[in-house]
């Protein structure tokens, strides 16, 4: 796979994912939305399709990591690390093109949510005016779980934990019955099997911090989210956002060595 190749199939594909998997999330979320409080299990088999659907599109091409914990898993697996950089900046990328879609095609939604005095408060709405300030204390806006997670329960010991662990078993997944004959991505059972893994965490994992299990998948849409002209958004809580990124990272790498010493 050339340099080139691998950009374009791992910006296509997470931004395929994140259109998909942040779609589902807006579509529960936001109140003018056909699938409005549609609930957890429709946002976890979303992403699970998500996964498939993105997988599919972009194999051909990068194999499809989609993920920067699992490129650095495949890297520390192979002790090859020369096209991490190219992998990771697809990615980014991606996930940015994906969240700035969802915008685009919710934007009446947005915009009807945002401005809606039961979502943000305002006179004669008190009590989801306190809610809302609330929200904005800790530092995310009324519509940010439509771009990238959040603890309900804010710990950081635990909420590292949890990212790293449903990692693990996500990147284990993957390195174990993931690739192809080849070795070099995921084939089509691989595929089908990873999204399963991942509606499974989502079930399973998912309840304390929304799993993110990908920097990419929880980063670049907080940018978007932080850029975008949304109207009463609040913030994009920064504070928590190292934690999304760093624990699927280990994670990878305790997946990666876990493979090597037991399955290698």
């Amino acid at each position: 796979m050339s340099s080139s190749d691998i950009f374009i199939g791992e910006t296509i594909g997470t931004a395929i994912l994140i259109l998909l998997g942040g779609g589902v999330c807006a579509a529960v979320t936001l109140k003018a939305s056909k699938a409005r409080n549609a609930g957890w299990l429709a946002i976890t088999f979303g992403w699970g399709f998500a996964v498939l659907t993105a997988v599919y599109t972009s194999a051909p091409l990068s194999g499809a990591h989609l993920n920067p914990a699992v490129t650095l898993a495949l890297a520390i697996k192979d002790k090859d690390f020369s096209n991490l950089p190219t992998y990771w900046g697809g990615q980014l990328l991606g996930a940015m093109i994906g969240a700035s879609l969802v915008w685009v095609a919710y934007y009446g939604q947005f915009r009807a949510h945002l401005t809606d005095k039961e979502i943000v408060g305002g006179p004669g709405a008190q009590a989801t005016a306190a809610k809302a300030v609330e929200a904005q204390e800790k530092g995310a806006g009324p519509v940010l779980g439509i771009f990238s997670t959040g603890p309900e329960i804010r710990h950081a010991v635990q909420n590292l934990a949890t990212e790293i662990i449903g990692t693990v078993v996500l990147v284990l997944a993957v390195l174990t019955q993931g690739l192809n004959d080849k070795g070099n991505g995921l084939g089509t059972l691989g595929a089908l099997i990873t999204a399963l893994v991942v509606v499974s965490i989502g079930l399973s994992l998912g309840g304390p911090t929304g799993y993110a299990i990908n920097p990419a998948r929880d980063l670049g849409p907080r940018i978007v989210h932080a850029l975008l002209p949304l109207p009463n958004k609040g913030g994009s809580d920064w504070s928590y956002a190292w934690i999304p990124v760093v624990g699927p990272l280990i994670g990878g790498a305790i997946a990666a060595g876990i493979y090597n010493v037991a399955f290698a």
